[in-house]
């Protein structure tokens, strides 16, 4: 998972990515691509 200051350019590399907000933090999780995963820092 990587931490990323900004979470624009880690959801418009796939389509199936998905903004989640979870315990104050936002994560951008992908269940075809489970690689691009990443998380507000």
């Amino acid at each position: 998972m990587k931490v990323k200051c900004s979470l624009k350019t880690a959801k418009i590399r796939d389509k199936d990515c998905k903004i989640v907000r979870r315990k104050g933090r936002i994560y951008v999780i992908n269940k075809k691509n489970p690689r691009m995963k990443a998380r507000q820092g």
